[in-house]
């Protein structure tokens, strides 16, 4: 993602610092910006096969849930679960009055022998729980291949013809103008669009299987951004259809901070309800900022 975004962010550099230039007219500043990210795009689309075989081939272990060790439960109380906050009320309420009493020892945490005559260091409560522990569900496939093949490729006809629907509504929605359509791009797409990978990735993420709830939230991401859009530019080299890697100067910056939010976020393996407040919180204020955003027309090319 980090990569992406630099090379989104480095058309717009190149025009700003050739914007006030003598020596070169505005056409030639533009084709000089279309040439720079026709090389771009097959560099990113190059990063993007590599991705793929690191993460499919060569160290696919590393993506695996397995290999990862199991998420512990915060210790601390969970502020939004009243029960267990009365609960815990109830429990320091009973225990009033009960410090005086003489401390004597649990039979319990006496260590246990083992049958040819070693003693065990561990206590027997430790032993209790790693033999009560949750074991690990095996799932089993329950459709074929052709089923699965056939099933995706039906499903994805169907997201094409009401994306389209879509799309074709958004002129009549922004046409009175109460709403923008940086507003539409930016925000209620996303969400409309994303909404089944985002009950996906928090499903799979109750589950303990971050791994696969990050593939899922951020993989996408990765997937717009390092082949989406460059195989959108080079398939518009192929056709003769001039489109560049230059966007809206707003957007880019609003992704580049979102990239590096993301990234902060995310980097210490840990995860807790003030990061995700502070992730939702941040959506609002470009919501807030793209609500009253009038947007700015991009190049055209002459």
């Amino acid at each position: 993602l980090t990569i992406s975004v630099i090379a989104v962010l480095l058309p717009g550099a190149f025009h700003m610092a050739l914007q006030g230039s003598t020596s070169l007219s505005e056409s030639d500043i533009d084709d000089r910006i279309l040439r720079t990210s026709h090389g771009v795009a097959i560099i990113l689309l190059f990063i993007y096969c590599s991705y793929l075989l690191f993460q499919l081939f060569s160290h696919k272990n590393l993506y695996s849930d397995h290999a990862m060790e199991a998420s512990k439960k915060y210790s601390g109380g969970n502020p939004f679960k009243l029960n267990q906050r009365l609960r815990h009320r109830r429990r320091a309420a009973n225990s009033v009055g009960l410090t005086d009493l003489p401390m004597v020892s649990s039979p319990r945490q006496e260590a246990t022998h083992i049958d040819d005559g070693d003693e065990c260091s561990l206590p027997r409560d430790a032993l209790d729980d790693e033999e009560s522990g949750p074991s690990e569900e095996v799932e089993t496939p329950q459709m074929t291949v052709l089923v699965s093949i056939g099933l995706l490729v039906a499903v994805t006809v169907l997201v094409a013809v009401t994306a389209e629907f879509l799309v074709d509504s958004i002129n009549g929605l922004t046409s009175g103008g109460a709403i923008s359509t940086e507003f539409v791009g930016v925000i209620l797409l996303p969400i409309v669009g994303n909404a089944a990978e985002h009950v996906t990735a928090v499903t799979v993420s109750v589950k303990d299987k971050l791994t696969l709830s990050l593939g899922v939230a951020v993989g996408s991401s990765i997937q717009i951004a390092l082949f989406v859009i460059p195989f959108t530019v080079t398939l518009g080299w192929i056709l003769g259809k001039p489109l560049t890697l230059m966007f809206d100067p707003l957007e880019s910056i609003v992704m580049f901070l979102a990239v590096l939010t993301v990234n902060y976020v995310i980097q210490d393996g840990r995860s807790n309800w003030l990061e995700g407040m502070l992730l939702m919180t941040l959506y609002l204020i470009l919501c807030v900022t793209f609500w009253y955003y009038p947007g700015t027309s991009t190049l055209s090319m002459h």
